[in-house]
Formats: structure tokens, C-alpha cells, sequence
């Protein structure tokens, strides 16, 4: 079986994708899931060529893997990317991305003020004491970002697709736009949308990153992270993550590229439930607000169906109780009977998270409210269950 062509549809290729028919006559239906930390071979010399050339096998697997290298192939081929290079988490793969783009110390990154708790605590607490500077934007502003990359140079622009969680769309195209034209490097964690809303390489992106934990792998029961870019760029990776040693194991490259064939429908069915549940919340006595770029009242609507090209809008949602506070939020939880309390998404279970607690803890109340975070403010990952069911559960909880 050879490497299936790009231009078959998502689905085909999120089956396909990353399968290699290994040699003789009997092919198995599933990826092999190689054990072995280290490979030989018949000589010494075929071992020492092997180290200066991948293509002739992997020999040792902090270098290389045969399954997580079936992972990193059908990942670049559902983002359309050269290359990819997997990771044991996604925030793994998001400081490999930051070093690899030449973040060092003295220099300068953009960040979008509205990252995902953890990705602000990397760049605060872990590269900032190493000397990197970052400016946080407003990446919905895009006479601001322009702004921002003329005051100084600048190494790299990071944003979300979408982001954690007010759930904003960045312009992905015009940002990338302004981040070439300032020399710098275009990131995208492209976690919420996932390759089957939004391939950001089309857009111009230079690296996207996923934290695989999330939808690709999609059962809640593996961790791992990618990037996907151009094969120079995955070269500068895949050395990061041989000397930094922070690689995906073969169980978990496996788990995640089983989940990964059924992304199509499981994220087809996920977004059409955040949908029906931020049309039902909007409705809500209970409800102040609801943040979800699916409703026509959100400020990126139209920039989501363009970008989105009517495939859906996303499996995740906030919104805001119109009284109360922490209090009120944990009763609102406790009371939930299908969607589960639980500091992730992206699974093919309903999940409900409180920021405040849990993606942005590490924030001071003062540093939420200045992003939009309020006491008041809950996030639900939309699962695959019946919509009927989710609505109802969410109903009686506010009830």
C-alpha cells in the first residue's frame, strides 16, 4: 500500500493516512506497535550509515520509531504539512516549536493575550527567567499586531485558532501575513479546531501545533503532542526532541493514531452538540453570556464560516451564569449527571471545566479579569452523546 494522495477527502485520508505495508505476504489491518527502545542491524557499517540516514531504519527510538513515525505521517497528511514531529504532550511539542523557531535568550515573541492558561505559564515562569521577552496582543487586532512587529523585531508570532477559552478566531492568513513581512515565524496551536475545521499551513502558517491529548487522539486516554511544518523546520524539531528527550512512546503514538481514523466523525458530531448546547444557553434565564463562534452574535462568526467553510464551528463553548460566582459554578457542576468535571477536552465524552480552577489556576483573579475570565465564566467540551440528552442534562443542572 503506498501513501495515500492528498487530494483524497478528510476522511479517507484520516483512515489511511501514516499506514505502511510492511515487506512480505500477509499485511496487518492495524499499525504494529513496536516495543524496542534501540535497533540493529546486519553490520556495523549499515548501523553507523543508519545514524547519518533516517530513511534506512530508526536505531534507537529517542531518534525514531516506526509507530510514531506512522503517527507523525498521517498527522502532516490530514494538516497538509511536509512533515511532523510528535511529543510526549502538547506542551512539549509547543516549546519545541517556540526553540526551533529561534526563541532564545534576548529574544522577542508576540503572543495572543488569549493563550491557554499553560502556554502563559511556559512563557512566563519557564523561558522568560531565560531571557526571552514576549509582548501579548490582541490577535483579533490585526492594525495592532502590524503595530507590534514595527516597534521591534520580533522571532515568532504565537496565536490559537481558536482560542482558550472565549473561544476568539484568529485571522490565521493575515496573520501569518504580517508575521513573514516582519521576518518572523507564524505558530498556530491549532488544538480546538483541529485539521478537520481549519489547516493553517493553507493559511500561511509556518508551524502548528496540536496537543494530541484533545481531539486526534479523542478517548481520553492517552497524552501527547505534535508539530506540523515544512521538512527543514521538522529537522530543527525532531533534533529538539532527540537532545531534550521529550518523545512520544510507542503505546501512545498508537492509541493516538487509532483515535485520529475516526476524528471525521467524532468532531462532525462534537461541534453540531456545542452547537445545539450554545443555542440552548443563549435561551437560558440563567445564562449571561454565551461564547461560541457558531452563533451569529459572536464577533468572528462570519471569519469562522469562512475559515471553517461550513464544516462546523467547534466542540467547545463557554458561558456565563448571570449571578453568582465560584460558589455557584461548583453547584452548577455538582449537579451535571452526564458531563463529566474533568481539566481536558476533546473527548468523545461531554466534559465541564470552571478556567478559575483548572486551564487558568495558575493566573491571579486579577490577570482573568483583565483577559475576560470571570468567576462566573464555564466551559463544556461537547461529546458524541445523544443532543437531547446533553441539553436536558445541562438544563436540569441550571434548573
Amino acid at each position: 500500500m503506498t501513501e495515500p494522495r492528498p487530494e483524497l477527502g478528510f476522511s479517507t485520508l484520516a483512515v489511511h493516512a501514516g499506514e505502511e505495508r510492511p515487506p512480505g505476504g500477509a499485511h496487518p489491518t492495524s499499525t504494529p506497535v513496536v516495543h524496542a527502545s534501540a535497533f540493529y542491524f546486519d553490520s556495523a557499517e549499515a548501523l553507523d550509515r543508519a545514524f547519518d540516514d533516517p530513511s534506512l531504519g530508526p536505531v534507537y527510538t529517542r531518534h525514531g520509531n516506526p509507530t510514531v513515525e506512522a503517527f507523525e505521517r498521517a498527522v502532516a497528511a490530514l494538516e497538509g504539512g511536509e512533515a511532523a514531529v510528535a511529543f510526549a504532550s502538547g506542551q512539549a511539542a509547543l516549546h519545541a516549536a517556540l526553540l526551533a523557531s529561534g526563541v532564545q535568550a534576548q529574544s522577542r515573541l508576540l503572543a495572543a493575550r488569549d493563550l491557554y492558561g499553560g502556554t502563559l505559564g511556559l512563557l512566563s515562569r519557564v523561558l522568560a527567567p531565560l531571557g526571552v521577552e514576549t509582548d501579548f496582543i490582541d490577535a483579533t487586532w490585526l492594525e495592532g499586531v502590524w503595530s507590534a512587529f514595527e516597534e521591534q523585531p520580533a522571532v515568532a508570532l504565537l496565536v490559537e485558532s481558536v482560542s482558550n477559552p472565549l473561544l476568539k478566531v484568529s485571522d490565521v492568513g493575515a496573520l501569518a501575513e504580517a508575521a513573514h513581512q516582519a521576518g518572523a515565524v507564524c505558530i498556530v496551536d491549532n488544538t480546538f479546531a483541529s485539521p478537520y475545521l481549519l489547516r493553517p499551513i493553507q493559511h500561511g502558517a509556518d508551524l502548528v501545533v496540536h496537543s494530541a491529548t484533545k481531539y486526534l487522539g479523542g478517548h481520553g486516554d492517552v497524552t501527547g503532542g505534535v508539530v506540523v511544518g515544512s521538512a527543514d523546520a521538522c529537522k530543527r524539531l525532531r533534533e529538539v526532541a532527540r537532545l531534550a528527550g521529550g518523545i512520544l512512546s510507542p503505546a501512545e503514538a498508537w492509541l493516538t493514531l487509532r483515535g485520529l481514523k475516526t476524528l471525521a466523525l467524532r468532531y462532525e458530531r462534537q461541534c453540531a452538540n456545542a452547537l445545539a448546547l450554545a443555542r440552548a444557553l443563549a435561551e437560558h434565564p440563567r445564562v449571561a453570556r454565551v461564547y461560541y463562534p457558531g452563533l451569529p452574535a459572536h464577533p468572528q462568526h462570519a471569519l469562522a464560516t469562512r475559515l471553517f467553510g461550513g464544516r462546523g464551528y467547534g466542540g467547545v463553548l463557554s458561558f456565563e451564569l448571570a449571578d453568582g460566582g465560584r460558589a455557584e459554578v461548583f453547584a452548577f457542576m455538582d449537579r451535571l449527571r452526564l458531563i463529566k468535571p474533568a481539566p481536558t477536552l476533546g473527548d468523545v465524552s461531554s466534559l465541564v471545566l470552571y478556567p478559575a480552577m483548572a486551564s487558568h489556576r495558575s493566573l491571579t483573579p486579577e490577570q482573568r479579569q483583565a483577559l475576560g475570565i470571570s468567576d462566573r465564566l464555564v466551559r463544556i467540551s461537547a461529546g458524541i452523546e445523544d443532543t437531547a440528552d446533553l441539553i436536558a442534562d445541562v438544563a436540569q443542572a441550571l434548573a
